[in-house]
C-alpha cells in the first residue's frame, strides 16, 4: 500500500466483504483496546488504600462485556475463536480461561441472579420458639482480584496482536482490490469524511 503524507479529507466507502471485513476486524481490535484500558484501570484501582467496588465492578463487567463481543461469528466470521486463544502462546490452560471469562460475563450480565450478593430470609425466634419477626442477610460475592485482571489482560494482549497482524494483511488486499477501480467507479461510490485528528 502506497504511503501517503498528508491526511485525505474525504474517501469513498466500499462495501465489498473484504471491506465489510477489514471494518469487523478494527472493531473487534478496538474491543480488545477497551478490556485492555479496563484491565489497566482495574489494577489502579486495585493500587488504591481503599478500593471502590462500584469502580471495580463497573469496569469489570465492561471487559467482560467487550471481550466476549470479539468473539461472535458475524456474517463475515471474522470473530476470533478458541483456536485463536490457543495460538496466543500465552502459557496456561487459555482455552479453560476463555470459557471461564464467558461464563462471568454470562454471569454478570444474563444470570437470574444478583452477582454482587446471595440473599437469605429467615425466621426470628422468640425465647418460647415462636415466629418473632423476619430475618434477611446477604453475603457479598467475592470481586475480582489482581492475579485475574492480569492474567486477563495478557491474553487480550495476545490476542490484541494477533489482530493487528490480520487488519494489516486484509488492509493490503482491500487496498489491491480498491486500485483495480477506475476513477470513474470510484466517483460513483459515496464519499465518506475523514476527521482530521
Amino acid at each position: 500500500m502506497p504511503a501517503s503524507t498528508t491526511t485525505p479529507s474525504s474517501a469513498r466507502r466500499l462495501t465489498t466483504p473484504g471491506a465489510l471485513g477489514l471494518a469487523d476486524l478494527v472493531g473487534i481490535f478496538d474491543d480488545l483496546q477497551f478490556t485492555l484500558e479496563c484491565c489497566d484501570r482495574l489494577m489502579t484501582e486495585f493500587a488504591r488504600p481503599r478500593v471502590d467496588d462500584v469502580v471495580v465492578e463497573a469496569l469489570w463487567v465492561s471487559a467482560l462485556n467487550s471481550y466476549a463481543r470479539c468473539f461472535r461469528t458475524g456474517d463475515r466470521g471474522m470473530g476470533l475463536t478458541v483456536a485463536d486463544v490457543e495460538a496466543t502462546g500465552v502459557p496456561g490452560e487459555v482455552a479453560e480461561w476463555h470459557a471461564l471469562l464467558g461464563r462471568l460475563r454470562d454471569f454478570s450480565l444474563d444470570g437470574p441472579v444478583n452477582p454482587r450478593e446471595t440473599y437469605s430470609v429467615g425466621v426470628s425466634q422468640s425465647p418460647t420458639g415462636a415466629a418473632s419477626g423476619v430475618v434477611i442477610t446477604s453475603a457479598g460475592r467475592p470481586l475480582v482480584d489482581d492475579v485475574t485482571v492480569r492474567q486477563t489482560g495478557r491474553l487480550v494482549f495476545e490476542l490484541s496482536r494477533l489482530v493487528d497482524e490480520r487488519i494489516k494483511e486484509h488492509q493490503q488486499k482491500v487496498f489491491e482490490a480498491a486500485a483495480k477501480l477506475t476513477p470513474a467507479q470510484l466517483a460513483a461510490l459515496p464519499a465518506i469524511e475523514v476527521a482530521s485528528q
